[in-house]
């Protein structure tokens, strides 16, 4: 892929997802994969007049050895160090990139209830930090290409050409052209339209059907408003947290889900990619799952 395409791509992460302010500090969390066009959304951020940049990087098979041979309550610690740097993104509001490209299925074998437990011990620990920042953070999760992921997109090719065509399809959807700034700019007015035509049909309820045997009815909140692209924080700063997106959403209405839905893609979930699962639902609640 041209060096000019992915650097385009990387000014749509900085300028459009995120829009960097003058003097914000940018948290960039990437995998292994992609180095050269880590540092390229770096760069972009720089020259957006970010203060600082910091890069935390992932690696599943480091992930799996974690988990296998730590405690539940060494995995579930949260040291000082790390309140003082939460603390810390409170006080000074970062972007936050989220760059993923690792293998649906990287975390599969892992002892994930296990990692449940952990993640149980942080979560009351961890949560105020997060309710701190609530609406207040620009952040922006966008798609790059890694190996493993390709290959199962396009299984029958060599790891090269998987990449190369893994990079076709999300610059694609992602709306990378000559000028992707301006063509968000365009694709958001659409969004926009869509949302305010929805909300026009003052909907009460979804019915969702299909030939895999999906029979589901939805209700809606009466007062609920459809939302779609980007969005605007507490600080006044419009950001786009989804890149690609084309979607137009509501909140349900708690206890008015009936039926069964069954899963026309495969879902990756924590490192683990799920196929031909189903869901039941009665009363708003999910009584049977099955996969």
């Amino acid at each position: 892929m041209k060096k000019t395409v992915l650097r385009e791509y990387a000014r749509l992460i900085v300028c459009s997802g995120v829009n960097v302010r003058k003097g914000q500090e940018v948290l960039i969390y990437a995998d292994l994969d992609q180095p050269e066009f880590v540092q390229m959304v770096v760069e972009e951020a720089y020259k957006a007049k970010a203060k600082k940049v910091t890069v935390e990087w992932n690696y599943q098979p480091l992930q799996k050895l974690h988990v296998r041979h730590q405690s539940v309550k060494t995995l579930g610690e949260v040291p000082e160090w790390q309140k003082a740097r939460l603390q810390h993104y409170v006080d000074v509001i970062p972007c936050r990139i989220h760059l993923i490209s690792e293998d649906p299925d990287g975390l599969k074998g892992i002892n994930m209830a296990k990692l449940a437990r952990a993640r149980q011990l942080r979560y009351p620990i961890v949560k105020p930090y997060h309710d701190q920042l609530e609406n207040k953070e620009q952040w922006c999760i966008a798609a790059v290409p890694g190996a493993a992921w390709a290959k199962k997109v396009f299984p029958g090719m060599r790891t090269s050409t998987a990449m190369e065509k893994l990079w076709e399809a999300i610059l694609f959807t992602s709306r990378v052209t000559d000028d992707p700034v301006k063509a968000w700019e365009a694709h958001n007015a659409d969004l926009h339209d869509r949302c305010a035509y929805l909300n026009s049909l003052h909907i009460r309820s979804l019915h969702y059907t299909a030939g895999n045997g999906t029979d589901l009815t939805v209700g809606m909140i009466p007062e609920g408003e459809w939302k779609g692209g980007g969005d605007t924080s507490l600080q006044g700063i419009f950001f786009n947290p989804n890149i690609p997106t084309e979607e137009c959403f509501i909140s349900p209405k708690r206890g008015e889900a009936e039926g069964i839905v069954y899963a026309s893609k495969p879902l990756s979930y924590q490192g683990q990619l799920i196929e031909n699962f189903s869901v039941r639902f009665e009363k708003g609640k999910a009584v049977e799952v099955k996969a």
